[in-house]
């Protein structure tokens, strides 16, 4: 097991990684409708607005690794915040209010607050 303890600081940095694209994903989808142009959103004084800039901005910060702990806890708050508003008042089980995604980013964004963007990080350097 020990070849594994070895291996903790790169998968830290995939999940990092992957789970920002992920996010990244989102937010391009709201702001420029990228990649589903039928998403795109028509102003961005909004809380979706809002969303988008904090999707687009942290999701590239995390992609490299900036400010890992601080972005990270910051994206968790807004995806706690978009449970509650978005998804909750739809019904108590996350499987039938569309949930899942958003308690999914909250929980490894507040992991990587705790932990650090991992190996490959600009935060390393």
């Amino acid at each position: 097991m020990a070849w594994l303890n070895r291996l903790q600081p790169y998968t830290l940095a995939l999940l990092r990684i992957v789970t920002a694209l992920l996010f990244l994903q989102h937010g391009l989808s709201k702001m420029v409708g990228f990649p589903n142009p039928g998403q795109k959103l028509s102003h961005f004084v909004s809380l979706i607005g809002l969303a988008a800039v904090l999707e687009v901005v942290g999701g590239a910060l995390l992609v490299v690794g900036f400010r890992t702990r601080l972005v990270a806890f910051i994206l968790s708050g807004e995806m706690a915040v978009a449970y509650f508003k978005a998804h909750a008042p739809h019904g108590f089980y996350p499987i039938l209010n569309g949930g899942e995604g958003a308690i999914l980013f909250c929980f490894i964004f507040l992991y990587l607050a705790c932990a650090g963007g991992g190996a490959c990080s600009m935060d390393r350097r």
